[in-house]
């Protein structure tokens, strides 16, 4: 049985939004972007997220659990937060990214009644000892198989069906996931993924086209260079541990995802008749033209949002986006 869904103790500022959301409706509606409610409603969520201090990321929220998940490809640093017999979410990083990506939604979402994970693909941050060769026959590459039946296996730990965000690389994974494992996912949120099948990169703003004679690894090389090196101005407690996570991250890893992304599948079809409530959720300064998300979750039947933000809401922009996820949950709760 579902737990009481305790939205007053976490979005009481802004749930006059969240009202307009639970309402599900009789027939699907197309693609909705935040531009068309009402942006006075939104003032407290900004508030709330502009007022976020630059944090110790490390730190993770008081009660979380730190384990290890046996995966296929070797042991995954995995973290959770919440009730055992709450409806889970699960949060999956992208490249170079782990499971602190969430620290920040990680209380948010426990408030409102759900046990909320997340944990390091293998090659990451912590779960660098998980790789191709633990697998059974070994693999040669961190290939799409191995990334897909990892997170399966994580999905399948649970009772139950769990909410889903797949975080940019992730979220093709998540994808993938929920064509192949449809039982294990009740809703999946998109955040900052590649909008468009094929070699995703070709479309990123300034640079795409230099991208079409770029190899992999030394398309990972610029992306890592600028990360370093602090592009996108990230502010100091975060740029220090950016640059902690790199000196465990296995390189290898990071040059097989981004050739993954250069060869990401179309299942945009498959998406649209997949009928689990869907949100893409992006920032407005995203490495992919806003319009390409908007198009995107048109085309498989999402909600969309835009929040002022980068690539990375789910640290600029935690509580808009946990308000928007929340209100995905519960038209998953009605269409059941």
């Amino acid at each position: 049985m579902r737990p009481e869904r305790r939205y007053g103790e976490v979005v009481a500022a802004f749930d006059g939004v969240l009202g307009a959301f639970r309402r599900r409706p009789e027939t699907p509606e197309p693609a909705r972007s935040v531009e068309s409610i009402d942006r006075t409603a939104l003032g407290d969520a900004h508030a709330l997220d502009d007022a976020v201090p630059d944090i110790y990321w490390r730190q993770l929220p008081p009660a979380t659990e730190r384990t290890w998940f046996d995966a296929p490809s070797g042991r995954l640093a995995h973290i959770a937060l919440g009730s055992v017999d709450d409806p889970r979410v699960v949060l999956v990083p992208g490249a170079t990214g782990s499971k602190e990506d969430f620290v920040l939604m990680l209380p948010l979402l426990a408030a409102a009644g759900f046990r909320v994970e997340s944990y390091d693909l293998a090659g990451q941050y912590e779960s660098a000892d998980a790789g191709p060769w633990n697998l059974d026959p070994p693999h040669t590459r961190y290939d799409e198989r191995l990334f897909l039946d990892d997170l399966l296996a994580v999905l399948d730990a649970g009772d139950g069906p769990a909410h889903v965000l797949g975080y940019s690389f992730a979220g093709t994974l998540a994808e993938l996931a929920l064509l192949e494992r449809p039982d294990r996912f009740a809703s999946i949120t998109l955040l900052s993924a590649p909008p468009e099948p094929g070699q995703a990169f070709r479309s990123i703003k300034r640079i795409g086209p230099l991208s079409a004679v770029t190899p992999p690894r030394v398309g990972a090389g610029l992306m890592l260079w600028g990360i370093r090196n602090n592009l996108n101005k990230v502010p100091p407690g975060r740029i220090a541990f950016v640059r902690e996570r790199f000196a465990l991250t296995r390189r290898e890893s990071v040059d097989d995802i981004i050739g993954l992304m250069m060869r990401t599948p179309d299942v945009r079809a498959d998406l649209a008749a997949a009928p689990v409530p869907k949100l893409v959720a992006v920032g407005e300064h995203d490495l992919w033209p806003t319009e390409l998300h908007r198009r995107f979750a048109r085309r498989i039947g999402a909600r969309f949002v835009v929040y002022p933000t980068g690539h990375s809401p789910c640290e600029t922009a935690p509580h808009q986006l946990v308000r928007d996820m929340l209100a995905l949950f519960a038209e998953a709760d009605g269409a059941r």
